[in-house]
């Protein structure tokens, strides 16, 4: 065991310590056990020392008097002189000084012995101050302890010895004949002086040693030192916690002091002191406001007390010079502490102050760049938010963004600017209006807004943006959890009872679970008639279980291979193409009716689908334009950004004869297509950029923070039910495996999937903040995933009790052949009442000249020889249905006029440019004629009236194809959809698409 002068400022606890093992071997910890088990104080025997330690403790008898008599007071008594005993002897004067007292008061005489010198050097402590606050406010909003000043000063310290001065590590000793040696330090080994209250109204110093600091980070300094002092608290410093200091840190300014000249012990180099960070005396009564405008900021003073013998005073100088670079950011100290922390922001930088004395001119010149930095926040600050979980990229501050572009500097930050009433305030400090930017902007959420044209929609978002503190309550976090955890337990289990079998899990982009959670929660709870949802297969079998509620027992038997008897030949689309309906039941009970489309594997193919099918169902609530049917389109960042059909179904948006009151699209953005990465996979900065062309707010989110997730889910509810608008969330997310779960896509990303491996998961990450914040326990988390996943496992081993015999499907039925013709005459009586109406123009109503003897030839053929042309067939025909009680929608390329002006469905005043539709005026409310002119699409506008005809099989729906060749372009709808309708989606539909009316140049298709 070493030698109580290995303790060096610790010796005294030595005494203490031995004090208490005489007193109790078991009072102490196995460390001071053995250590104590040969202790040799002042020269005793070790058989003394054993003797001692194994005595009972000795009770000394109660004292009828206090041993030493009350002080009086120092003012009316004089000074004490000594007295005689009874016995004639003089007595001493106080008490004796024993035990620890004894050997701190050793400790103090011997250091007379070191001869030390003292360097002084006063550091300006606001670029410090600035850095921390940045570091603090990162880790405060992840559920991390904060970096204390100390913290930081004493990592400086560190590099500066071992970067520049290594000679201030060194110690002195003398050799056996008694002649000087220089110890030679080979790391850094930091004491930390820490002040400890024992309880009794006394304290005490203990000076624990940090080994090794040279070779750490700032991440691992900052571990090891918070360590340490938990040590201290608890009480748990062993003895090897005590030895092999070779600098000490004291730091007398946390009591307010501002500087020191310690006393250093035999054996000890340097003691390094750090005063109080304040402003220097002279400015204590000084305005604060008026030391900003000055740039006068705090320091901090730091001494060097060393042992003149081995060190000089021109190294101690070096290195306190060292530290004050260090500590204005130089040698890339705050670059490498930022990196270090994982602070996905750049560190502030040293900057000297302008502000010339001439101020009025210099003001108005800063609040123009200050109006120039709140605006390009607003337009660009999604540059620099934290949206990226691995951190792929180094962190960097646009220029633009960088206040000191604008000539700014980090003096200005304490000083007053106007605002516009960002936040709601007038005025604010720059400092804290940047705080407000940037919590706004340049988190864990990155808007863009600044490019939708409608002022009211911006200030709306700013409103709700800037200075908008959203804080979650106890039952919403523990929703989120709950959700969260379901997600991962359902994947976790799949992949341990199904190893390798595809299923395209959401690990990774569990955050979209709660997303969709809080969307369709707030559809059920303002009553929305329904929602419809779309998606590839990326996550959509956890969709299917834990948002429509499917039964686990019917996704399990899907993977045990249990075939549907009703399927031909065993066909049938795989399980993560398929739809299901459900309803969806928010927090507090209310319910809304769901449904997920089916859909192939043409990913975005489901989209003008699902948003026909949202259509067909407003278009029979009433009252009409209330949008009570949410679309919900669920996308992948490289099919969004790649798919043609991504950008016309965004066209069709806001066009009469499409809009549905605003799609909610959630792109879960993994970063990567099947392998292909962004750069190879678009043009654009963001996977989102096409959605700009229909100014729409993009809400960017970090996929590892489910509240932020959360609250942009909430955020883009609100938006469409305000302005009935699509809006777009990009989550940014990772995928935890391949494309599927067979796929290793370590060949082509091998740096990402590293990063990747190293990444706790979403639930992990979000229980750890719970629990930091004190929110729940772990053993409450963790409880709640054993639950869930117990019932999965109930659920399988139901599933596989029930499986059935080989089951071989039935040949396929033979061809039904020609149909029977079915009568489809009409009455005269009605055709004359739908040709009537044709031209029953309404009051006031001015045709066309041209039109006004087009139409009298036509009443002339109809009358004299009862011959109609084919548009009045068509016609005829629509309005016989009508009459019927079948509503019919006709969408095209052109439609209502024709392109060969021929149709005229829809008339226009000659005069006023007013609308009029003659056969939706042909009956009641309840029936209906659409009729719309489309978008220049045959792909996007295929799918939606096949999404449309879906949704209501009593109406007539048809499309036409401008000129017969543009079928073409919808081919995958005719394929995936229309083909292979019920062998791929299950489905029954008594649907079908037929050719009406053809010629060489246009086709008219109905469902």
């Amino acid at each position: 065991m070493p030698e109580p002068a290995a303790f060096g400022a610790n010796s005294w606890l030595v005494e203490e310590m031995y004090e208490r093992f005489c007193a109790d071997a078991d009072s102490v910890g196995e460390s001071w056990k053995e250590f104590f088990s040969d202790y040799r104080p002042n020269g005793q025997s070790t058989a003394t020392t054993a003797s001692a330690a194994t005595a009972p403790p000795v009770t000394p008898p109660p004292a009828s008097t206090p041993s030493v008599p009350a002080q009086q007071s120092v003012s009316s008594t004089p000074a004490p002189q000594p007295t005689s005993s009874s016995n004639g002897a003089a007595e001493e004067m106080g008490t004796p000084i024993r035990g620890v007292a004894a050997r701190i008061v050793e400790n103090m005489e011997n250091s007379l012995t070191v001869p030390t010198a003292t360097s002084f050097r006063n550091v300006p402590a606001k670029l410090l101050e600035v850095n921390r606050k940045a570091i603090n406010s990162y880790r405060e909003r992840t559920g991390q302890a904060k970096v204390s000043f100390t913290h930081i000063i004493a990592y400086a310290i560190v590099r500066a010895i071992s970067d520049a001065v290594p000679n201030m590590r060194n110690g002195f000793t003398e050799g056996s004949d008694g002649k000087p040696r220089l110890v030679t330090g080979t790391s850094v080994n930091m004491g930390l002086a820490v002040d400890v209250d024992k309880g009794d109204g006394t304290r005490t110093l203990l000076v624990p040693v940090l080994r090794e600091a040279d070779t750490m980070s700032f991440a691992g300094f900052l571990a090891a030192y918070d360590e340490i002092i938990r040590k201290v608290r608890n009480n748990k410093l062993t003895v090897d916690d005590f030895q092999g200091a070779n600098i000490t840190l004291t730091n007398p300014g946390t009591i307010g002091t501002v500087q020191s000249v310690p006393r250093l012990m035999p054996g000890q180099g340097v003691i390094v002191g750090v005063g109080n960070i304040d402003y220097p005396a002279e400015f204590e009564g000084a305005d604060r406001s008026n030391l900003s405008s000055l740039g006068i900021s705090k320091v901090v003073t730091v001494t060097s007390t060393y042992d003149h013998r081995i060190i000089q005073g021109a190294e101690s100088g070096l290195f306190l010079k060292r530290v004050h670079e260090l500590l204005l950011g130089e040698h890339n100290f705050y670059v490498d502490m930022f990196h270090a922390l994982e602070i996905p922001y750049e560190a502030v930088e040293w900057k000297t102050d302008a502000n010339p004395i001439d101020r009025e001119e210099a003001m108005l010149a800063k609040q123009m760049a200050v109006a120039k930095l709140i605006r390009v926040h607003r337009v660009r600050g999604h540059l620099m938010a934290d949206l990226d979980p691995l951190k792929w990229q180094e962190p960097r501050t646009p220029k633009e963004l960088d206040p000191s572009t604008y000539g700014l500097t980090i003096w200005d930050l304490d000083r007053e600017f106007l605002t516009d009433n960002v936040g709601g305030k007038t005025k604010m400090r720059l400092g804290d209006l940047l705080g407000v930017l940037r919590d706004a902007y340049c988190r864990k959420i990155g808007v863009e807004y600044m490019h939708i044209q409608n002022t009211e929609e911006q200030e709306w978002m700013q409103a709700r943006l800037e200075g908008s503190q959203v804080d979650f309550n106890q039952d919403e976090k523990l929703r989120i959890l709950e959700r969260l955890n379901a997600a991962e337990a359902f994947e976790r289990f799949l992949a341990t009872k199904y190893v390798g079998t595809k299923r395209f899990g959401i690990e990774g982009a569990e955050s979209a679970i709660p997303i969709l959670d809080t969307i369709l929660s707030s559809a059920a709870e303002s009553n929305l008639d329904g929602a419809v949802i779309g998606m590839a297969h990326r996550g959509r079998l956890n969709v299917l279980s834990n948002i429509m509620g499917k039964s686990h027992e019917a996704i399990f038997a899907e993977f045990e291979g249990h075939v549907d008897p009703s399927t031909v030949q065993g066909s049938g689309d795989v399980k993560y193409h398929l739809g299901a309906t459900g309803k969806y039941t928010s927090p507090s009970g209310s319910q809304i009716d769901i449904e997920l489309a089916a859909n192939p594997s043409h990913l975005e193919t489901v989209n003008p689908i699902v948003m026909g099918i949202a259509r067909s169902r407003q278009d029979r609530i009433d009252p009409p334009l209330s949008y009570s049917v949410l679309p919900l389109l669920v996308h992948g960042d490289a099919a969004f950004a790649g798919q043609g059909i991504v950008a016309e179904c965004l066209a069709m948006s806001d066009i009469s004869g499409y809009r549905v009151g605003g799609t909610i699209h959630l792109i879960i953005n993994n970063q990567i297509g099947f392998t292909t990465a962004p750069q190879f996979a678009r043009s654009s900065l963001y996977c989102s950029d096409v959605a700009k062309s229909i100014q729409v707010p993009i809400f960017h989110v970090n996929g590892d923070d489910p509240e932020a997730c959360a609250r942009v889910a909430q955020l883009a509810w609100e938006y469409r039910q305000t302005f009935r608008k699509d809006v777009v969330i990009d989550m940014v997310c990772y995928r935890r495996h391949g494309h599927n779960e067979g796929d290793d896509p370590s060949y082509t990303q091998p740096l990402m999937y590293k990063a990747i491996a190293e990444r706790r998961s979403v639930r992990k990450l979000y229980v750890e903040t719970l629990v930091t914040r004190g929110d729940i326990g772990v053993d409450e988390a963790e409880q709640a995933l054993t639950d869930f996943q117990s019932k999965l496992q109930v659920a399988l081993d139901a599933t596989r009790s029930k499986a059935t015999e080989p089951f071989k499907a039935p040949p396929p039925p033979k061809p039904i052949g020609v149909l029977p013709p079915i009568p489809t005459g009409v009455e005269r009586p009605v055709l004359d009442r739908v040709f009537t109406r044709l031209t029953e123009y309404p009051e006031g109503f001015t045709p066309h000249p041209k039109l006004v003897k087009q139409f009298e030839t036509r009443q002339k053929m109809f009358d004299e020889s009862g011959e109609i042309d084919w548009a009045t067939g068509e016609a005829l025909a629509i309005g016989s249905l009508l009459l019927d009680g079948h509503s019919v929608r006709l969408a095209g390329e052109d439609s209502r006029r024709g392109t060969f002006s021929q149709r005229h469905a829809s008339l226009v005043d000659y005069e006023t440019g007013e609308q009029w539709v003659p056969l939706d005026t042909l009956t009641d409310d309840a029936t209906k004629f659409w009729v719309y002119d489309s978008l220049l699409s045959e792909y996007a506008a295929l799918g939606y009236e096949y999404g449309y005809a879906q949704a209501n099989p009593s109406a007539l729906v048809m499309w036409e194809a401008q000129f017969g060749d543009f079928i073409n372009g919808a081919q995958i709808v005719i394929d995936q959809y229309l083909v292979a309708a019920e062998d791929k989606d299950l489905t029954r539909l008594s649907r079908s698409m037929s050719l009406l009316l053809g010629s060489a140049f246009s086709s008219f298709y109905s469902f």
